[in-house]
């Protein structure tokens, strides 16, 4: 990422993930300033209850309001939230940002924090999907679908929206506050 420090990059590195910057394309926002951030083996499965381990994972590190479910298969985005999705069984190739957006292929305890106004959907998923989905103190989500009528308002939420004080897998340090705090937000 071109924003930044040497020193940031090599903090970054330290950490087992990958970060990808997906600006606008004239449909979704997407968000040109703060990145995509993958993990993955980010969270310990070894229980009986995973989808509880990893809800209790992210709410030990100042994430809540989780849900379970799978993933939506058409393109939508948060414009009042930030967002981690964690899964907890199965398998997942997400696609974001759009049509000619990015794909992801996630397993069971990979996670993935998406920034507000990115475009999500799940383009192919195992039977046995589960994900865990949680947001930073008081961000509530809404969604999106691309939509003319949804700009300016949601450019406006993305813009006005606070930045995380934690990362969801790693609390008071870690590659989002890292990748996140470089940003020219």
């Amino acid at each position: 990422m071109s924003n930044q420090s040497p020193a940031d990059a090599r903090h970054l590195a330290a950490y087992n993930v990958e970060t990808h910057l997906i600006g606008g394309n004239g449909v979704f926002p997407n968000n040109a300033d703060l990145p995509v951030i993958y993990y993955p083996h980010a969270v310990d499965l070894a229980s009986d209850d995973p989808a509880g381990s990893m809800e209790a994972h992210f709410e030990a590190h100042g994430w809540g309001y989780a849900w379970r479910n799978g993933i939506f298969p058409y393109h939508h985005y948060h414009s009042t939230a930030h967002e981690i999705l964690g899964l907890a069984a199965g398998t997942a190739k997400l696609q974001l940002g759009g049509e000619e957006g990015i794909v992801i292929s996630m397993q069971a305890g990979d996670a993935i924090v998406i920034p507000a106004g990115v475009a999500l959907r799940n383009v192919a998923a195992s039977t046995d999907l589960v994900a865990v989905g949680a947001y930073p103190p008081g961000q509530l989500w809404d969604v999106n679908t691309g939509e003319a009528d949804e700009r300016p308002r949601t450019d406006a939420n993305i813009a006005a929206l606070a930045l995380p004080q934690t990362d969801p897998i790693y609390g008071d340090h870690g590659p989002l506050l890292i990748a996140w705090t470089a940003s020219p937000r």
